[in-house]
């Protein structure tokens, strides 16, 4: 290709909203120019670096034995509702309702259709195992796109989806997709390690990431020094916490006095917390309230509210009554206060009648609505905090939602203030364990209390108090809350810290970023969209599914995340817009344009990719454009050079270049290039 036919215009200034090297490089190398937040054009250098990673990915795919195929990106939301994976994705998928009112999705991944591909069209295990793939654009509706391509709305991806018989089949699938990644990123030149991951919104029992090191990463990686582990934030598991407290002056045999309330006015934070009572974040059990997300759940219970507050006001004297009503009702309750869903007591029907005996002698004659809306309102509280779960952690330390939803077997999210006033009966920032598991008021009490491992390894602590604006001292994990029953979980539910340690190895953090995905689905997808098959017994039996994701647009991004320097990009050969350069420096003499056409020819016959640099312009523009590129490999012809028979070759990292003969410099170049094609090693084997 000639340059002076390409597209390609690069430009000097850096873009404001380009905060890592990657997306300022792409856009002043000409690699993709801004359409709107997320959404870019690939320009022809751009796109061509694009297509040689998918034809290394497409090859490797085939390799292994999965077909290719086309699914769309336009999908039906029916089939995410089957799964329930809407809900998970939540307003990071994009949907809109089409002109005759049904509801769409534009999807950001393709195991719904997929599986339901499968399920019309696969009947036995003879057509097992399958392996379908597709390099297909994919959308996420990003709340805030940053970084390029990296963290934007649409994006190119492969996506294979794997199905099987059994686990040891699936084990089989899973391995031979590790190897071909393994083998595609190692083509494609990009430095990576693997780590454990979580399965996030796609599900699953087992997962593990491709990630490309680097200082930028969006990703912390945690790992052994010797890499014997690795893992993600999200699912770096650490050793249990043992030994001294970090509560200064204590010790596990340290007496300990009872717990102290103390006032602390407007402190709901650790940091304000701890400032006013002269203490350590690592001093403090942070509680916070989660829940089972239920919209009708909550809708009832404003609505009940609201009606039974409406009746109430309707009753002279309720206040000035209420206490007595209170005092005789207090047997009844008591006898039923034990059952984790009172309606389901045995006691239920004798509170139900003697709390409305009571409610009418004391309020007529307006009593009968006050009781009717009083006891919806009770039983619509009692399911709504039903949904809570309590959880503690350190102060100084943060919880792990996806360890939380492990430990929990359900997925859970910070709760809406009316659910944290609900159980704790205090503003959000004074919940606190003291007295809200097992001293509830009257049926009011959250659904499980998670305990972080370091939280029931602590001596004592301080706590919130439930009560707005106070907290307690001298909390001591087992004595004033329990470390075990029924609804009580001790777990590693919060991310690891400086410190922290694995199998007794200490764990170091490194940054970097994702560029493929694989996951063992199990039947998770299977099951919910009838895919099954039947086996050698005639039993239909769910198909076993795994699913393997690369991100394409994010192996070019993490490529010039590791590759670059202050003139531009340092870029792999096999994902190079082109391997060699070939530059013309005197565009007015015959003899030097002659002689790099030669030059040119030759190597493209010789099956280089090549851009000849024609373009009559001054060698001080051309020379930056070909840095910023980054192509692997510079032939430089030029006047000077060629009056005493030589020209100049120059590898992108190298401080100067070489002089070679003109007879000898195709020879040498193909010898040159063909180097740093077999340099490229995968970085673990250094590890």
């Amino acid at each position: 290709m000639r340059y002076s036919q390409l597209l390609i215009p690069t430009v000097k200034e850096v873009p404001a909203d380009a905060e890592i090297p990657s997306h300022r490089l792409m856009i002043r190398a000409g690699f993709i120019r801004k359409v709107a937040s997320g959404t870019y054009t690939y320009l022809p250098l751009g796109l061509k670096m694009l297509q040689k990673a998918a034809q290394i990915v497409r090859e490797e795919m085939n390799a292994s034995g999965a077909q290719e195929i086309a699914m769309p990106i336009l999908q039906p939301i029916e089939l995410w509702h089957k799964t329930g994976r809407d809900t998970d994705y939540g307003e990071t998928m994009c949907k809109f309702t089409d002109r005759h009112g049904r509801e769409n999705v534009l999807a950001p991944t393709a195991e719904e259709v997929v599986t339901t591909l499968v399920a019309a069209d696969v009947r036995s295990y003879k057509q097992l195992p399958l392996n379908l793939y597709q390099i297909q654009t994919k959308f996420r509706d990003e709340f805030r796109p940053r970084f390029g391509v990296l963290r934007s709305r649409e994006f190119l991806m492969k996506d294979a989806y794997s199905f099987d018989t059994d686990i040891a089949g699936l084990e089989k699938t899973y391995k031979r997709m590790y190897e071909a990644y393994c083998r595609i990123f190692d083509r494609c030149g990009v430095k990576y390690v693997v780590v454990e991951a979580e399965s996030g919104p796609i599900g699953g029992s087992a997962s593990h990431e491709f990630m490309a090191p680097c200082p930028t990463g969006e990703d912390i990686i945690v790992h052994t020094e010797d890499y014997s582990y690795a893992a993600n934030i999200e699912k770096a598991e650490v050793d249990s916490s043992t030994g001294v407290s970090p509560v200064s002056g204590c010790t596990g045999e340290t007496p300990v006095l009872p717990t102290e309330e103390v006032h602390t006015p407007g402190a709901g934070t650790i940091e304000e917390v701890c400032d006013f009572l002269k203490t350590k974040p690592a001093e403090m059990i942070k509680t916070i309230v989660y829940w089972e997300r239920d919209n009708t759940v909550m809708d009832v219970y404003k609505k009940t509210l609201t009606k039974f507050q409406t009746h109430s006001g309707q009753i002279e004297g309720l206040r000035d009554k209420f206490e007595e009503l209170r005092g005789k009702s207090e047997p009844i309750i008591s006898e039923i206060e034990a059952s984790p869903n009172m309606e389901a007591s045995p006691d239920w029907d004798k509170f139900v009648s003697q709390s409305k005996e009571l409610v009418l002698k004391s309020f007529p004659p307006k009593s009968t609505a006050f009781y009717e809306s009083g006891i919806e309102f009770i039983k619509a509280r009692d399911r709504l905090a039903n949904t809570a779960v309590m959880v503690l952690v350190r102060g100084n330390h943060n919880i792990n939602e996806s360890k939380l939803n492990r430990a929990l077997g359900k997925n859970v999210e910070i709760a809406p203030e009316q659910v944290v006033q609900l159980v704790s009966r205090a503003k959000i920032g004074f919940a606190g364990p003291v007295g809200m598991w097992d001293k509830m008021d009257k049926f009011v009490k959250a659904n499980k209390l998670i305990i972080d491992h370091s939280i029931a390894a602590m001596p004592v602590g301080v706590a919130g108090a439930n009560k707005t604006d106070y907290h307690v001292r001298n909390v001591v994990p087992g004595r004033d809350f329990p470390l075990e029953g029924d609804n009580v979980i001790v777990a590693d539910i919060r991310n690891a810290v400086e410190g922290d340690t694995h199998d007794g190895k200490t764990l170091q953090f490194s940054r970097g970023i994702e560029i493929g995905h694989v996951f063992k689905l199990g039947t998770k997808y299977s099951e919910k969209l009838g895919a099954t098959y039947l086996d050698e017994n005639g039993s239909a039996k769910p198909c076993v599914m795994g699913c393997y994701g690369i991100g394409i647009n994010r192996i070019i991004a993490a490529a010039i995340e590791v590759g670059n320097d202050k003139n531009g990009c340092i870029l792999p050969p096999a994902i190079a817009p082109f391997e060699v350069e070939v530059m013309i420096l005197n565009n007015d003499s015959a003899e030097v344009v002659a002689e790099a056409e030669r030059i040119y020819n030759e190597l493209a016959e010789a099956g280089a990719d090549v851009l000849l640099d024609d373009r009559d312009t001054r060698a001080g523009a051309k020379f930056k454009d070909a840095d910023l590129i980054g192509i692997p490999l510079r032939v430089v012809v030029g006047e000077r050079g060629l009056k005493e028979g030589n020209v100049e070759i120059k590898r992108r990292t190298d401080d100067k270049p070489t002089m070679v003969a003109t007879k000898e410099a195709v020879a040498q170049t193909l010898k040159i290039l063909s180097e740093l094609k077999s340099a490229i090693r995968n970085p673990q084997s250094a590890i």
